[in-house]
């Protein structure tokens, strides 16, 4: 009786430890991954050269119908970073030269944003996902957005929300349509400063280890330079505390997710 009660406290036990994780498993730290966006590309220069010769993973988002979209983009590619549509809409504040050409307005109608969208995924070869220019007010037309969004669904394209504004349609059009959708978390160059544009790299890192990811998004052109001085100065920061730096589009996760896309690898 007693060997009988030994063998069945021995069985439960090794029962017990098959069901529960180990020690090592439960202390297991959580991935930490960040992406970085840089808009603007396919326009000026500055601070190109610099991002994609920097041996950071980028994400490229290039303005279609530039003097330079298609080269930029092609030249990302070469070198291994994610490429994205950068989509130029209106604004309510700002100047209608800040959009450049072919932008997103309210008074266009759905069949011609549609046409717009897919003509800038002919100009900007081998994007995988998409991004707003301004757009504060174009955003939170419905029309609009949906036109955007029903285009990213037929070509597989993902989407970032900028969050120009907190009345942004992104959201729930993305959400209804199916369309795997993230929303920007940290602006790194709005002062132009590369302590500046450090500072908000500590945010982005903040934020990354409360949520366990995070988005932030910066510029080549006028503040290129000053925007990826302050990049490359964080990245010491971000090591120490183990933050990964990836493609946008290895922030997405679950199924819907993994049967849309495949996350972007370098040299894919």
């Amino acid at each position: 009786m007693k060997k009988y009660v030994s063998l069945l406290i021995t069985f439960l036990v090794c029962m017990l430890l098959f069901q529960q994780p180990t020690s090592a498993e439960k202390m297991a730290p959580k991935e930490l991954k960040a992406a970085i966006i840089i808009d603007d590309f396919g326009g000026g220069m500055g601070g190109v050269r610099d991002f994609l010769e920097g041996n950071i993973p980028i994400t490229a988002a290039v303005m279609p119908f530039q003097e330079n979209s298609t080269e930029h983009a092609e030249w990302a590619h070469k070198y291994g970073i994610e490429v994205m549509i950068h989509l130029s809409m209106e604004p309510k504040k700002g100047k209608r030269s800040w959009l450049g050409p072919r932008p997103i307005t309210v008074d266009l109608s759905p069949s011609e944003v549609r046409q717009i969208v897919e003509d800038a995924i002919k100009d900007v070869p081998y994007a995988v996902g998409i991004n707003n220019h301004m757009g504060s007010l174009a955003v939170e037309n419905e029309q609009i957005v949906r036109a955007i969004v029903e285009v990213a669904k037929e070509n597989r394209l993902y989407i970032i929300d900028s969050a120009t504004s907190p009345q942004t349609k992104f959201p729930e059009i993305a959400k209804e349509l199916g369309v795997p959708i993230l929303k920007r978390d940290v602006f790194l160059d709005d002062i132009s400063s590369s302590s500046h544009v450090q500072q908000q790299m500590l945010r982005l890192a903040k934020v990354t280890e409360i949520k366990g990811s995070g988005i932030a998004i910066g510029h080549v052109g006028v503040t290129g330079k000053v925007c990826s001085i302050g990049v490359f100065q964080s990245m010491d920061e971000f090591k120490k505390r183990k933050i990964k730096i990836v493609p946008a589009s290895n922030l997405f996760s679950g199924k819907s997710a993994e049967k849309f896309f495949i996350p972007f690898k370098k040299g894919s």
